[in-house]
């Protein structure tokens, strides 16, 4: 079976919000646990840590969201509280050292850790914070940086005070608002002194464009797909595919089925030829080393073809049907994010 290693997952939120599942069993909801992510050869990926909004009021002027760009279309929830997803995050980095505790999987810091938990048979769980609202400062950052914090997206589809996302709206497209703001500059400087992953998923394209100008690291669209296929503003454009695959990095398709789909639909009924479009046109502009996954479990609408995590084996019966060997399968399922996550770090 192809190991995995997936970049990105919304599993944390869910255990969080539902602290009666086992994550150690086989569960009835979602899309991943032990037994299913053994099944289907997921062995590691990048965990998720996102705050959903509620109302309250921003803590401190680092926290307060910055006003939507004229002729925005609104942002899906939003504002958060900075303090309250501080909260939040921290609760699911005890979280995730419970699951580790347990013996469920390893929290892993870099490549060398992730190549050693998948080598033992452990699940691998790389920290990702998505929006950066609760980096209410940089020394917030710091510290969660030392607590394990190693990829983050500055933004969610919202807008906080570092940078704006783009919305959900279909058809559309990702050049909506303003770039980032000067917290977010810092916010990426920080990022590329720590050796942070920066994340331009849900990032509109002036902010991308920005971010790329001021890393100087590579840098990942974790779960994004291609607009050339499926017009959703979180598609990503040639342009900006192009444009990552200079910088070396790397961009991980989302198996949403909404962000799939020429028609935009959240229909689950989505082909598996769906995805391997798009998986070819991904290696067509990035190239066989940049691409991998990040299917967006428990965070999306999967086609009923994957499922969850143990449905991971038709996808790449799928593309080896196609004509991928497999060498192209090995990179895209696993060795190109570790691979990404080691130039982040080394370089």
């Amino acid at each position: 079976m192809i190991p995995t290693f997936d970049g990105h997952n919304d599993t944390l939120l869910v255990l969080l919000e539902h602290p009666d599942r086992d994550f150690g069993q086989r569960l009835d909801e979602g899309h991943i646990d032990v037994v299913r992510a053994r099944e289907g050869g997921l062995a590691g990926g990048i965990f998720a840590m996102f705050t959903p909004a509620r109302a309250a009021i921003p803590a401190s002027a680092a926290a307060t969201p910055a006003a939507p760009a004229a002729g925005a279309p609104p942002a899906p929830q939003g504002p958060v509280d900075g303090d309250h997803a501080l909260r939040t995050t921290l609760r699911m980095f005890a979280l995730l050292r419970r699951l580790e505790a347990a013996g469920h999987l390893r929290v892993c810091l870099g490549a060398d850790d992730v190549e050693a938990a998948m080598a033992a048979g452990v699940l691998a769980a790389v920290p990702h914070v998505e929006g950066a609202e609760a980096v209410v400062d940089l020394e917030v950052l710091e510290a969660l940086h030392a607590l394990g914090l190693r990829s983050l997206g500055p933004v969610w589809s919202r807008p906080n005070a570092y940078a704006t996302g783009v919305p959900f709206a279909f058809p559309g497209t990702p050049d909506v608002g303003t770039g980032l703001t000067a917290a977010g500059r810092a916010l990426v400087e920080a990022c590329d002194r720590l050796r942070i992953v920066l994340d331009v998923s849900h990032l509109n394209e002036a902010g991308f464009w920005e971010l790329l100008a001021r890393s100087g690291r590579p840098v990942v669209a974790s779960h994004s797909n291609v607009h050339a296929l499926s017009a959703s503003p979180r598609n990503l454009t040639d342009a900006q595919l192009d444009a990552l695959a200079e910088r070396d990095g790397l961009v991980g398709l989302n198996f949403a089925c909404g962000f799939l789909r020429e028609d935009g639909r959240h229909d689950t009924d989505t082909p598996l030829e769906t995805m391997v479009r798009h998986l070819d046109r991904l290696v067509e502009r990035l190239g066989e080393t940049r691409v991998g996954l990040g299917s967006d479990f428990d965070g999306a609408t999967m086609p009923q073809a994957i499922g969850d995590a143990s449905g991971l084996p038709r996808l790449f019966d799928a593309l080896r049907a196609h004509g991928w060997d497999d060498e192209l399968l090995a990179r895209v399922s696993h060795r190109n994010w570790i691979a990404l996550l080691r130039r982040v770090q080394e370089g």
